[in-house]
């Protein structure tokens, strides 16, 4: 879980975890990485912190990442950060489409998915579906980065449970990304992982050369069993094609996962994405480029492994969740 805690100069915050305080009184965020490791940054404020119908919120302004979001305590999105995140998540898939005009996006409350979709000079019409409209609405006031997204007549916000919006919806789509929350015990997303969604509600709903591309955890030499080998081996089982990679994210602590699935195979090469990035993105990436794919989906020996090993298929029944969950909350001062 993820605690807001005030040091008293003593050495231990109000919870009695330890932290180091340098003897003087200041405000920090920790998270519960596993159950022997937390991660921690110190704040200048908490600027809001709240709970919707479906999750608890809260915004931080953070010294080491600018403004971060929080979501049923775990750390959604960094300001200092967030791109490479989006770019990862993002382009990829719109790349190697060979012209990917409809996309739909699960989840994606913030709007950064959205803001770089909508680069491509390609797409016309992007379905942005969110179950929770409070976080919506708040991200439009606090993170002014994506407010123009939100104001392009080519985005389509829908307010649902994304199962369902694809389930009513009779139209196909070039790209579906899955911009979810992290598969959390008790969240309102892990059902939206399984087999069986990718099965009968998400490859029906792709055209032909349609690609899918998910957020799946985290990816580092100790943490990428969580759920990011199972994701895989879950899109294996029903696409031809799957190609799982990484990254840094900074303000995670650690290595960042997505894989990409489709029925046709993924055969560009370096030199070939950058033209495509050149000839279609608006503007110039911060992070992604065709090297840097490449580098990134070429994985250590250990996570190959680890993904050519897996069996494990996610099901409702028998779901892989990340390690941790909570609120975070404000401790009262020593």
């Amino acid at each position: 879980m993820g605690d807001i805690s005030y040091t008293n100069g003593n050495g231990c915050n109000g919870n009695g975890h330890s932290v180091v305080s340098y003897n003087r009184k200041s405000c920090w965020y920790e998270e519960e990485i596993e159950e022997n490791l937390r991660w921690c940054f110190a704040l200048n404020s908490i600027l809001h912190t709240g709970a919707t119908q479906f999750q608890d919120i809260q915004l931080l302004d953070t010294k080491p990442f600018g403004k971060a979001l929080v979501i049923d305590g775990k750390l959604q999105s960094a300001e200092t950060d967030e791109f490479i995140y989006h770019e990862s998540l993002v382009h990829p898939p719109l790349l190697h489409h060979p012209n990917a005009k409809t996309i739909f996006i699960m989840g994606g409350g913030e709007g950064s998915t959205a803001r770089e979709l909508l680069r491509h000079k390609t797409v016309e019409k992007v379905i942005m579906c969110d179950i929770d409209e409070e976080v919506v609405d708040f991200c439009k006031s606090y993170l002014v980065v994506n407010r123009e997204a939100f104001c392009d007549p080519r985005l389509e916000l829908i307010i649902n449970d994304a199962r369902a919006e694809l389930e009513r919806r009779e139209e196909c789509y070039d790209v579906i990304v899955g911009d979810l929350a992290d598969p959390i015990e008790g969240g309102p997303c892990y059902k939206l992982y399984t087999k069986s969604f990718y099965e009968s509600i998400v490859k029906p709903r792709l055209n032909q050369d349609g690609i899918f591309v998910t957020q799946a955890g985290p990816a580092g030499i100790f943490s990428h069993t969580e759920v990011f080998t199972c994701i895989y081996n879950t899109l294996r089982q029903v696409f031809k094609y799957v190609v799982p990679y990484s990254a840094h994210i900074p303000s995670y602590a650690d290595i960042w996962g997505w894989v990409m699935a489709s029925d046709t195979p993924f055969v560009l090469t370096a030199d070939e994405l950058d033209l495509r990035m050149k000839q279609r993105i608006k503007g110039e990436n911060r992070y992604l480029d065709g090297k840097t794919f490449t580098s990134s989906s070429t994985l250590s020996k250990a996570v190959r492994k680890s993904l050519n090993s897996e069996t494990h298929v996610y099901t409702e029944k028998s779901a892989r969740f990340i390690y941790g969950h909570g609120t975070a909350y404000k401790h009262n001062q020593a």
